[in-house]
């Protein structure tokens, strides 16, 4: 199990920078992902000629991560 408190640190509470620099990889590109999934979403109606007006909520069905 992870250490919440210190995500550089593993369970027992040793440092970890290689998890660490892992995990952060991941999560960057998730984020990569959602971005560009978000301008495209934005592009496409500026296309069509739409405008997004209200919030959009997405999930990922990799990981259930909820994008608000």
């Amino acid at each position: 199990m992870a250490n919440t408190t210190n995500p550089r640190r593993n369970a027992e509470g040793y440092s970890d920078p290689t998890a660490y620099e892992a995990l952060k990889n991941i999560e960057r590109e998730e984020d990569e992902r959602f971005h560009r999934l978000l301008h495209t979403l934005f592009y496409l109606c500026e296309l069509a000629g739409f405008e997004i007006e209200g919030r959009i909520i997405l999930i990922d069905k990799r990981n259930g991560r909820v994008w608000r």
